[in-house]
């Protein structure tokens, strides 16, 4: 299909793949994708950061290339590693040829040795790809500065082989849950949206695009809950997954209303912390009072 030009053309395309986008951050994302300018999300976990890049690589027919960043992760994880053992191979192979010719040089130090990572991966596919780094606070400075300058000319100097240019740049959505501060360098080259949660009206809407098999009076209901849940000092306070999650169990088990055994026996779906567990356990009445 062809790319959108527009705020609403994005937004429609999206809403198609299954994502509600608010106008914000389809104008995020249009401008990313036409000025060539990678786009940082952050938000709480759960309200759609990842999903959106996901949908975007659908709806746009690129390649989805994600980074998944953690700590300790270093550039030869995330960009390209040399295969030694196969060279070693191709060395033992060659010793009857001349050793000093230019055929076995060449064969030696050719671009099959290469062990592509996402970012060289997403290098090579240039507009062809919506590269996610997921995550990028888990990283570490050292990794952010390296991806920063990355960002800057998607260019990667590989001293076996030369320079790798991108023919054009992929669109970068790059997603923080804010477990540490991202420095203003990498800030200033993004656009930046944040992803709050959604209003109850924009979140039922939201699970009813994602399960639409649901009743509209239960998904009034699921969201309620999930609103109530959020209100409450959770270590883990649910988030838009959470609640398409248990709209979902709801509906495979069978029920039409959430009354309190509903909760107690599919609180695994929105609850993930035991001392959450706990907490929710105590407020069943009020989760149930309504919707």
């Amino acid at each position: 299909m062809a790319e959108p030009d527009t705020v609403a053309g994005l937004t429609a395309a999206l809403h198609d793949g299954g994502y509600l986008a608010d106008r914000g951050l389809a104008t995020a994302l249009l401008v990313g994708l036409r000025l060539h300018r990678p786009v940082l999300l952050e938000g709480e976990v759960g309200v759609g950061k990842t999903e959106v890049a996901k949908t975007l690589a659908t709806v746009l027919g690129r390649r989805l290339i994600r980074l998944q960043c953690y700590e300790g992760i270093d550039t030869a994880q995330a960009l390209y590693e040399w295969d030694y053992a196969r060279q070693l191979l191709r060395i033992r192979a060659l010793q009857d040829h001349q050793a000093g010719s230019a055929e076995v040089t060449e064969e030696l130090f050719g671009p099959e040795f290469l062990v592509e990572r996402p970012l060289l991966a997403a290098v090579r596919a240039g507009a062809g790809a919506v590269l996610l780094v997921d995550e990028i606070d888990r990283a570490d400075d050292e990794f952010e500065a390296f991806l920063l300058e990355l960002l800057s000319d998607f260019q990667v100097t590989v001293p076996e082989i030369g320079t790798i240019v991108a023919p054009s740049p992929p669109l970068v959505v790059l997603t923080s849950n804010r477990t540490r501060e991202l420095h203003d360098a990498l800030k200033r080259r993004c656009l930046y949206h944040w992803l709050d949660y959604p209003g109850a009206d924009r979140e039922a809407e939201i699970v009813r695009v994602r399960e639409p098999g649901v009743e509209p009076a239960l998904v009034r209901q699921v969201v309620a809950a999930v609103r109530r849940l959020r209100e409450l000092d959770l270590a883990k306070p649910p988030g838009v997954a959470e609640t398409i999650d248990w709209a979902r169990m709801l509906r495979f088990l069978g029920d039409d209303t959430l009354d309190e055994r509903a909760v107690a026996d599919t609180l695994g779906a929105v609850v993930k912390d035991r001392d959450d567990l706990d907490v929710v356990r105590a407020h069943l009445a009020e989760l149930t009072s309504g919707g």
